[in-house]
This record gives structure tokens, sequence and C-alpha cells, in this order.
């Protein structure tokens, strides 16, 4: 199994956090989106970095300074933690991610992971549903207090999959969000109801601008994945780039 490497940069008290983002790029939007505007929105400071042989060779600068492609966001105060990505992993990397973001999060002491995703539907209607996978009975349990709906049937992959099927193993609490992706929904909306479904009165998040500004943060996003692919050409499966 591939090694990756966690570099600390700052210690802080986590313990009992019930927010860890899978802020990994997936098949759409919308974990990015989401895990970007966490950050963005509480001014979550930077606490580490993940690295690995098999990430891509890039730095990330942002004020004229580097930054590892995958790092780790945190606030004390909210309990709020995110791993982001500006790359979007292998199906290699998967299992190993996810391995390392679960025992991260059980190191630290926090309570639970939620992982944004998307599935597609063919259908072209306005209207937006998210649904839930819980790992444990009470990981659905806290879907029912949160009003998502379970996910019946399907398939997961990636690194969600893998964190539900280790949280199981584990017995450690393990969300996957579910926005139905369509054609006529940016992935801006469905990250804007995913937010507003994790967070909780003590946590000032406003999505207004989520919703109001969709259509132009998708674009954006999607024109900065293009960046990334023309950059990374040699890699297998480069991804987005936004913060």
């Amino acid at each position: 199994m591939e090694e990756i490497v966690v570099h600390r940069y700052k210690d802080m008290e986590l313990e009992g956090a019930s927010i860890i983002i899978n802020g990994f790029p997936t098949r759409g939007l919308v974990s990015t989106i989401v895990a970007n505007y966490l950050i963005g929105s509480l001014n979550l400071d930077q606490i580490g970095a993940l690295d690995s042989e098999s990430f891509p060779p890039i730095s990330m600068i942002y004020a004229s300074k580097p930054k590892f492609p995958a790092r780790i966001y945190a606030d004390e105060a909210s309990k709020v933690v995110v791993f982001l990505s500006e790359f979007t992993p292998t199906t290699g990397m998967a299992r190993p991610i996810a391995n390392t973001m679960l025992k991260w999060a059980r190191d630290h002491g926090c309570r639970r992971i939620i992982a944004p995703e998307v599935v597609m539907v063919e259908d072209d209607s306005d209207g937006l549903e998210i649904f839930g996978i819980g790992s444990t009975d009470r990981a659905r349990a806290d879907m029912e207090k949160l009003d998502v709906r379970p996910f019946i049937h399907g398939m997961m992959s990636g690194i969600s999959a893998v964190a539900l099927n280790e949280g199981k193993r584990a017995g450690y609490d393990v969300i996957a969000l579910v926005a139905q992706a369509r054609s006529s929904i940016p992935d801006a909306r469905a990250a804007a109801k995913i937010i507003e479904i994790i967070t909780h009165p003590g946590l000032d998040v406003d999505v207004g601008p989520l919703y109001k500004e969709a259509e132009e943060i998708e674009a954006f996003l999607k024109d900065m994945r293009e960046q990334a692919e023309s950059m990374s050409v040699h890699d297998e499966s480069p991804g987005a780039m936004y913060r």
C-alpha cells in the first residue's frame, strides 16, 4: 500500500469534532466547493499537509507561498476540519488516503467524517435532494436527526466508499452525503444544501452567495480544473484548483 506522510504544522484541540470533511475531488465539484467554502467562510487555519510518492509533483502558490497540493485545515473553536486536495487521486490512492484520514480523525478524538458525493440522475427537473449513507447505527441515527433520507440501493466508489467500509469495520462514524447531479442544478447549489445540512445554529456559515452565484462559481472551478489538467499533463487524473 502506498505510504502517505502527514506533515504537522500546528496542534489544535479537536476532540469531539463532528465535521471532518473529505474534500478530495470526486466525480463532480460538490466536495471541492464544500471544502473551499468552509475554509473561506470559517477562516480555517492550515494545520498540516499530506504527501506521497504517488501524488503529482506540483506546488500550489498562494500569496507567493508554496503549499502541498493536499492539506488539512481546521478551527479549534468551531471544531471543523477540512481535508483539501487540488488534484483528483488515482483509483489506487483511494484506500491509503481514506485510511490516513480515518486514522488522523481517530487519533485526534474526532467524532465523525462527512464525505460529500454526487450521483448522476437522468431526469432534468429542478428539485434537489440529498441522500445519506451511514457507516454505523449512530451515523444513521445522526442522518435521521438531520432529516437526511437514506440512500437505499446503489454503489459508491473511491475514498468515500473505502471510508464507509472501514468505518463500519472499526465502528467509526462516516456519513456520505450524496447530492443528485442534474444538468439543471449547478454543483454549487448542491454544495450549499450539504453545508446547510451539516452546520448547526452555533456555526455561522452564510451559504447565500453559493445559491446566488452558483453558475459563476461552477464555471470558475471548471476553468481551474482545465488549467490543472494542462499543468499536470503527465499525471493520470489531475483535478481542480480553487484555493
